[in-house]
C-alpha cells in the first residue's frame, strides 16, 4: 500500500481552516502534517482536528520540511504565482488556490517548472472532481440535449460589509471575476471542451475592483452569457440549453454549502430527470484525485494548461470590458 501524501499548508487562511484543511485530513491517501503561520495561535483551530500538526513560523521553513511532500497555497491572490513557484523549486508537489496567476502568462513559468521537476502542480479547481460536473460533461458529449445552443451562468454573494476582506482590496487581486468568475467560465470550458472565439463584457468598478461583471461570448458551437458579483444576494446556477433538452445545475459551485448538488435533465414533453448528489465533498475528492496522480500516475482532471485557458478568458473579459 502506498504511503499517504504528506501535506503542508502555507498560511492559516479561513478557507484552509474551514474547508481544505479538514478535507486534506479526511481524504484517503493524504495526511495533513504541517502548517506555516507567523501567529501560533492561528494554528489552534487546525490542531483541534489534527492534533499532531507541526507548526512552522514562516513559509520557508515549511518548504524545507522533509516530512512535507505537497504544499497547499491559500494565500491572497497576488501571492499565488510567487509561492507556487517557490514550492516547486523546493521539490514539493503543489495545489494552489485559484486564481493561480493574475494573468495567463503567469502560468508559463509554473508549467515549465512542473515539466522540469516532474512534480504535480495544479490549481485548486475542485468542481471538476465533483460527480455532478462529470455527469454534465458526459450528458453533453452523449448528445442528451442535442446540439448545444446556449450556456448561461451566474454566481453572486454580498460581502460589502467585510471591508477588510482581500476580495474587496485591489492590491491583493480582489474582485468578483478573479474570485468566482473562474467558476462560470471554467465550468463551461470543462463541460463542453470548447474555447471562446470572441468575448465582450461590462464591469461595474468599485474602489479598483470589479463588483459586478457581465460576460458575453461566442464559442465554436454555442453562445454564452454569465455574470458574477460580490455585491448581490447569494445565487448560483448553470444552464446548458440544447436543441432537444436542457441541463440545469442548482448548486454548481458550492455543493452542500449553497444547497444539495442536483443535475436536472429537461427532456421533450416537459419531462425532468433529477440526479442528486447529497453527500459528495468536492474538496475531499480533489485531494484524493491529487494523491492518486502523485502516487499512481493517474491523469489529473485539472492540469495547469486547463487553468491557464480559464485565466486567458478572464484576461479577455478584463481587457474587453466597458464600464457600467
Amino acid at each position: 500500500m502506498n504511503e499517504p501524501v504528506r501535506w503542508g499548508i502555507l498560511g492559516a487562511a479561513k478557507f484552509a481552516r474551514e474547508y481544505m484543511g479538514p478535507a486534506i485530513h479526511a481524504a484517503n491517501g493524504a495526511a495533513l502534517t504541517a502548517l506555516a503561520t507567523s501567529s501560533p495561535e492561528k494554528a489552534h483551530p487546525f490542531q483541534a482536528f489534527c492534533p499532531d500538526l507541526q507548526t512552522h513560523l514562516n513559509y520557508e521553513d515549511l518548504l524545507a520540511d522533509p516530512d512535507v511532500d505537497a504544499v497547499y497555497v491559500p494565500l491572497p491572490n497576488h501571492m499565488h504565482a510567487e509561492w507556487s513557484l517557490r514550492a516547486l523549486e523546493a521539490g514539493k508537489h503543489l495545489l494552489c488556490e485559484k486564481p493561480m496567476g493574475m494573468r495567463a502568462p503567469d502560468f508559463d513559468a509554473l508549467i515549465a517548472k512542473r515539466d522540469e521537476t516532474g512534480l504535480l502542480a495544479a490549481e485548486g479547481y475542485m468542481i471538476v472532481h465533483h460527480p455532478q460536473w462529470q455527469l454534465v460533461r458526459q450528458l453533453i458529449s452523449d448528445g442528451a440535449i442535442g446540439a448545444l445552443v446556449h450556456v448561461s451562468g451566474a454566481f453572486s454573494f454580498d460581502n460589502r460589509a467585510d471591508t477588510g476582506n482581500i476580495r474587496n482590496r485591489a492590491e491583493t487581486g480582489g474582485g468578483a471575476l478573479r474570485d468566482i468568475g473562474v467558476y462560470v467560465i471554467g465550468s463551461t470550458r470543462f463541460a463542453t471542451g470548447q474555447e471562446p472565439i470572441s468575448v465582450t463584457s461590462r464591469i461595474r468598478w468599485e474602489d479598483g475592483i470589479d463588483a459586478f461583471t457581465e460576460i458575453q461570448a461566442t464559442f465554436p458551437g454555442f453562445t454564452y452569457s454569465s455574470y458574477v458579483s460580490i455585491r448581490m444576494h447569494p445565487y448560483q446556477e448553470m444552464v446548458f440549453h440544447g436543441e432537444k433538452g436542457l441541463i440545469r445545475l442548482t448548486a454548481p459551485f458550492n455543493a452542500r454549502v449553497f444547497g444539495e448538488a442536483r443535475v436536472e435533465l429537461h427532456r421533450p414533453g416537459l419531462e425532468v430527470l433529477v440526479t442528486r448528489f447529497p453527500a459528495d465533498d468536492h474538496y475531499k475528492l480533489q485531494v484524493e484525485a491529487f494523491a492518486r496522480s502523485v502516487r499512481d500516475g493517474v491523469p489529473y482532471a485539472c492540469p495547469l494548461e486547463f487553468s491557464r485557458g480559464t485565466q486567458d478568458m478572464i484576461d479577455q473579459v478584463f481587457d474587453k470590458a466597458a464600464a457600467l
